[in-house]
């Protein structure tokens, strides 16, 4: 199959939206986008798009940066992103074309 593969880096984990996590709102964007996965990172040390340098402390985790992936078709990605868009967070993001394939789905059935 092809599609896209969208990446969406999140400043940190204390951002909200919706009485939620700015994660767990994306999250749940591609849930009603129809995407079935995603892969939420947290990464140690990142400089944000406003030039902030952010990074995850011992005693406090709020500021871990973090980075949400999927693969998706084109039509599902280009949903969530115009959902992303209305949402009004300051989100930065890459997109690349891929191609994808379940394996092993035949065993499963």
């Amino acid at each position: 199959m092809k599609g896209s593969q969208l990446t969406v880096f999140a400043a940190n984990q204390s951002h909200r939206k919706n009485h939620m996590t700015v994660v767990h709102w994306i999250l749940d964007e591609a849930r009603k986008a129809g995407i079935q996965g995603a892969t939420v990172i947290e990464v140690a040390e990142a400089i944000g798009a406003h030039g902030t340098y952010h990074a995850a402390r011992f005693f406090e985790l709020v500021d871990q940066p973090v980075v949400v992936t999927l693969a998706a078709e084109d039509a599902q990605v280009d949903t969530l992103l115009e959902s992303l868009k209305r949402g009004g967070v300051r989100l930065f993001y890459t997109r690349h074309p891929i191609e994808y394939e379940l394996l092993g789905a035949e065993s499963a059935e």
